[in-house]
């Protein structure tokens, strides 16, 4: 198993105030207490993940690299149950409530992180990346945002993964060794085929993506360093293809107990069965829906045919290239900005958010429209991503997969307002700003809560948007229940990639590569993280409506979103008795 893009935020370090706002907020006695025991748990467990950990704000492991060397799970399990140990004698001695919380929000990200272990161990033969791995760390420090002295230590970085730095063993031989050891143990799982064959597929771009990076930076002196991991990356895939493929599974389906693991990390609190049953209600519900906005737009149009198929599918021939696509996008978010201070929706900050399209290695890491997160701790203006990628890339390229989704003009509305704003750049952005804790920026993390926003954010605009605009705000809504429905019931053997891959393209009228890695998603990139949109949007509007019904006129929007923002990456349950005790009575 490995999980999704939200890997990155795993670490960060000591809880400075970011320099983004011109006028920084007191940080209350109550957080700064939290973040000496949260800078504790950092500075003993951000060694075993240094990458992620600098990505975050740790200082002084920019020039670290993860640790694979014979006997690195229990190392890293012995630092886990002491740091659980000595945050339950905190706990113990802790009076103040809002400090409690954050000590058992600790506690719990830690417990799991052990438990999803020791699943993964008890289950599973590994499968690392190595291509992806490496280029992920150095990807980490070469950035526009990275100040030019940090850059240079992802030459560093890369000479220890190729084991040209004194001490230190190429990390392709290490997790050849950790694979091959584990091979000796009856009875594992061994990898999936299509994981391996879309890990292969993915190694020219991403080991030509670093070298393109090292040149982008004026990184001198990398050449051998380079040569030596593209020589190092053919040794591990020839390694794969002769002693994993041959074995690699073919079922995707998890051991239940690995797939209900999955589940309660993500944050998804329902059963399979139930969730199922409340996707597929949602999704008949949205497609009458998406009925009667397709009249309009057809009707606008001059279009004979108003099945919302069909006007999809005429509102995708409408497709921005190349170089128009960038400004579209950032005009089309001054549109949302505009919309979303006249309404008083949230609060925005004065900075522009930043957009860009996607690197050919970014689409190959991450072939789907995301945030790259900002600095979470020690923030000196570091801002998030918008990144839009435009095909899945291959070695063959008539296998190459272009997407249609996202650049026509409809499509715009819909995935500025999730992936900047009012969506993930903003609720990143007030992470940093607003003086959370970093127990809630870090360890509380949790899918449905970022996923919920993401989804929930679409909605607040959504009656705002013009009909086209709607229509397609909706079609991504079918898509997020479709995930609900499609990703457990892979799991629970009642339907086949196949029949899901065919519902996406005719139902929800996706195209062929976004279908394709939506599959991916569900079977081997992150299975069960697909279903925390809907479960975490349903949850804000159970709660919204319940803040509504409770203060009737007196309700606020801006309040309201506002202050869920506040709370940081709280879990539902969380969040629901933050707002019953704290927004409430502070509202009447």
């Amino acid at each position: 198993m490995r999980p999704l893009l939200l890997v990155l935020l795993l670490a960060a370090a000591a809880c400075s105030r970011t320099a983004i706002r011109a006028d920084p907020l007191p940080t209350p006695s109550w957080v700064e207490r939290s973040n000496v025991h949260t800078r504790y748990v950092l500075d003993t467990l951000a060694r075993f993940e240094p990458e992620a950990s600098s990505q975050m704000g740790v200082e002084g492991l920019d020039e670290e690299i993860i640790d694979l060397r014979p006997g690195f799970r229990e190392r890293v399990r012995q630092a886990r149950e002491e740091v659980i140990a000595e945050l339950r004698r905190r706990l113990a001695a802790e009076q103040d409530r809002r400090v409690r919380q954050d000590l058992e929000i600790l506690i719990h990200a830690q417990d799991l992180a052990q438990r999803s272990s020791a699943l993964s161990e008890k289950h599973f033969i590994p499968s690392f990346g190595l291509a992806q791995l490496v280029f992920s760390g150095v990807r980490a420090l070469l950035d526009d945002q990275i100040p030019a002295e940090r850059r240079k230590a992802a030459l560093v970085r890369l000479r220890k993964y190729t084991g040209l730095e004194p001490g230190f063993t190429p990390l392709s031989e290490l997790a050849r060794a950790d694979v091959r050891a584990q091979m000796q143990r009856p009875g594992l799982l061994y990898p999936m085929r299509a994981e391996l064959e879309r890990d292969l597929n993915d190694t020219r771009f991403l080991v030509e993506g670093a070298g393109k990076l090292f040149e982008q930076y004026g990184i001198t002196g990398a050449e051998e360093a380079l040569a030596k991991f593209r020589e190092q990356v053919a040794a591990h895939d020839a390694f794969v293809r002769a002693e994993l493929l041959p074995q690699a599974r073919t079922d995707f389906r998890l051991p239940p107990e690995v797939y209900a693991m999955n589940l309660e990390d993500l944050g998804v609190e329902l059963p399979p069965e139930q969730l199922v049953t409340l996707a597929r209600t949602a999704f008949t519900e949205l497609q009458a829906q998406m009925q009667q906005l397709a009249a309009v737009v057809a009707k606008e149009r001059g279009w004979k045919d108003a099945d919302y198929r069909a006007v999809i599918r005429e509102l995708k021939k409408d497709q921005l290239v190349g170089e128009a696509i960038l400004p579209h996008y950032q005009a089309r978010l001054g549109e949302l900005e505009t919309i979303i201070r006249r309404e008083k929706l949230v609060t925005l900050p004065t900075r522009p958010a930043r957009i860009r399209v996607a690197t050919e290695a970014e689409s190959a890491q991450v072939p789907a429209p995301h945030m790259r997160p900002p600095r979470l701790i020690g923030n000196t203006g570091e801002q998030g991503e918008f990144v839009l990628p435009l095909n899945i890339p291959s070695q063959d390229p008539s296998q190459q997969r272009q997407f249609d989704d996202f650049t026509f003009a409809a499509a715009s509305w819909t995935l500025t307002a999730h992936e900047a704003r009012p969506g993930h750049e903003l609720q990143f952005a007030r992470l940093v700003e607003d003086g959370v804790s970093t127990a809630r920026m870090l360890f509380a993390f949790n899918s449905t809560n970022v996923e919920g926003w993401g989804l929930y954010a679409e909605r607040i605009v959504l009656p705002f948007m013009p009909p086209e605009g709607q229509l397609i705000s909706l079609q991504h809504r079918l898509l997020r229940a479709a995930r609900a429905f499609c990703d457990p019931e892979l799991q629970l053997g009642r339907t086949t990639t196949e029949e899901v891959k065919r519902l996406l393209m005719t139902e929800v009228l996706m195209s062929d590569a976004m279908s394709t890695q939506e599959v991916e998603r569900y079977t081997f990139r992150s299975p069960g993280q697909a279903t925390s949109y809907f479960y975490g949007f349903t949850r804000l509007n159970a709660l919204r409506l319940e803040v509504e019904q409770a203060l009737g006129k007196d309700f606020q929007a801006l309040a309201f979103h506002d202050f869920l923002l506040g709370q940081g990456l709280l879990p539902p349950e969380l969040m629901r008795a933050a707002v019953l005790e704290e927004f409430l009575p502070a509202q009447r």
